[in-house]
């Protein structure tokens, strides 16, 4: 039985954790290192050489929580995902994430080899580091509030969410074949198939089904629909997983289709689930810091540094280019999407498998993970603001508004609220809101100027500047849109 004394002080070193995290990362935009990396230094740091000597080496729990968190961050990405960006950037994302992980494990396997590593542990890592990391490029693009050109940010968001399965895949495969000496062979190819395969078609029928029952249920609170929706994620991962399919491809594809649906309660829905993926990710990160031995961590140092350095500049540059290059991306489109090919948690997480199956020397495999996560998060990581701007890849973005305003409710409603911003070419710039021709039923609600709000009257004039909301019904948004322009949320 635990006593109450202990998990009192277990709740309070959480708690002290947790919080350390989220204030010290608003400093990882002035230090020039993504976020996620905060998290996981103060984990290393709390561990058992750092400053709380925490010792903590289950691996197995680890990976459960791990895999929990990154459900929950794939979830979170895949309902956040509009159709414009799966319209534009699903293509090369999807190439991306399968012919391109597997060519990525390759070249970094040879890079391993070449360092030392004898194939079987270069082939190891090679599968471990080969996907880009959905919760270091999602927090990235949100903590700089950097806005690309559409391709390229559809692009890379989708790839993070979708390559995860595949470098799931690849390390299990190779896992299995360090464990028992058989090698590789084709009946590989045909598992990465058939998971793909299951994965993306369950997520699809399981994200139409929860359409459909969202569109039916009634509860009795507000707050229990975020709850649905999280019972959702991991019902979607867990039933496929069962039936030998990919279940982070099923949760990523059937949040996707949610999300693109009509979804009851869906800014707080969102809102939530925008907090769940942030909690996701501090826990995963801490705990990943805290299975780390920073004097284990010397041998394998200059191996590390090497093979992080490899994988930043030749390992995902030279698979990565011959793909976007024959999706019509331009030069300095692809120079920046070989560049930014974020390393995170999910490597690490995967580096626990071997350790899992007791493949020999599984530990040192581990701590040079771990080495090439920091190198790709110092890296490509600190310099992505910089990069952005030197390719101008950067797409020009009016400034967010100083307030927002939002509509809740638990049932579907027959309108739209939508969000404007004005800039001096706009059609409607400098005139009043009595002389645009407004659809009946539709008006302006509000306008935001600088850090005041004004009443939206007949005689009031819009202002280069303004945010302009306006309510309007479904079928006369595209009319309203062709007043304004493109709306801020689309």
């Amino acid at each position: 039985m635990v006593e109450p004394n202990t998990t009192a002080l277990l709740l309070a070193v959480a708690g002290a954790l947790l919080a350390a995290s989220v204030l010290f990362s608003r400093a990882s935009g002035r230090i020039g290192v993504p976020v996620v990396l905060i998290f996981l230094v103060i984990g290393v740091l709390a561990g058992e050489q750092g400053l709380l000597g925490i010792r903590f080496d289950n691996y197995e729990f680890a990976f459960r929580i791990g895999t929990t968190a990154l459900v929950l961050i794939l979830f979170d990405g895949g309902i956040n995902t509009p159709v414009s960006s799966l319209q534009v950037g699903l293509r090369p994302a999807l190439v991306l994430a399968t012919i391109g992980v597997a060519g990525v494990a390759g070249a970094v396997a040879c890079g391993a080899r070449l360092l030392g590593l004898d194939w079987s542990h270069a082939l190891l890592v090679g599968a471990i580091v080969s996907s880009t990391d959905a919760a270091a490029v999602f927090s990235m693009l949100r903590s700089t509030g950097l806005h690309l050109r559409k391709r390229v940010g559809s692009t890379l968001e989708l790839e993070s969410g979708l390559n995860d399965p595949m470098a799931v895949i690849l390390t299990m495969a190779a896992t299995d074949a360090v464990a028992s000496g058989a090698g590789f062979g084709w009946n590989m190819l045909l598992d990465v198939l058939i998971q793909l395969g299951e994965g993306g078609g369950l997520g699809l029928l399981f994200g139409l089904a929860g359409r459909w029952l969202l569109r039916r249920v009634r509860v009795p609170a507000s707050g229990l629909y975020p709850v649905l929706t999280v019972a959702f994620a991991f019902f979607v991962f867990g039933v496929t997983t069962l039936l030998l399919g990919s279940g982070f491809l099923a949760v990523y594809v059937s949040a996707a289709v949610l999300g693109n649906g009509p979804l009851p309660y869906r800014t707080g829905v969102l809102r939530v689930h925008d907090s769940v993926a942030w909690l996701s990710q501090v826990v995963m990160f801490l705990l990943l810091g805290l299975l780390i031995t920073p004097s284990e961590l010397v041998g394998v140092g200059g191996t590390g540094l090497l093979l992080g350095l490899f994988i930043a500049f030749v390992g995902r540059p030279i698979v990565v280019a011959p793909i976007l290059y024959l999706f019509r991306f331009t030069p300095r489109e692809i120079v920046y999407m070989s560049w930014v090919g974020l390393r995170g948690a999910v490597p690490i997480i995967l580096a626990t498998i071997p350790i899992m199956a007791r493949v020999p020397y599984a530990e040192t495999v581990f701590n040079l993970i771990f080495f090439v996560v920091v190198v790709g998060a110092i890296v490509p990581g600190a310099t992505v603001q910089r990069v952005t701007r030197w390719l101008g890849v950067e797409a020009p973005e009016p400034p967010p508004a100083s307030a927002v305003l939002e509509i809740t409710s638990m049932q579907q409603l027959n309108g739209d609220v939508l969000a404007f911003y004005v800039d001096t070419a706009s059609a409607v710039a400098h005139s009043a809101i009595s002389d645009l021709p407004f659809p009946e039923g539709a008006a302006v609600m509000l306008l935001v100027r600088g850090n005041e709000l004004v009443a939206a009257r007949g005689p009031t004039r819009l202002e280069p500047g303004d945010h302009v909301y306006v309510f309007c019904r479904p079928e006369d948004r595209p009319f309203v849109q062709l007043m304004f322009g493109r709306s801020e949320e689309s």
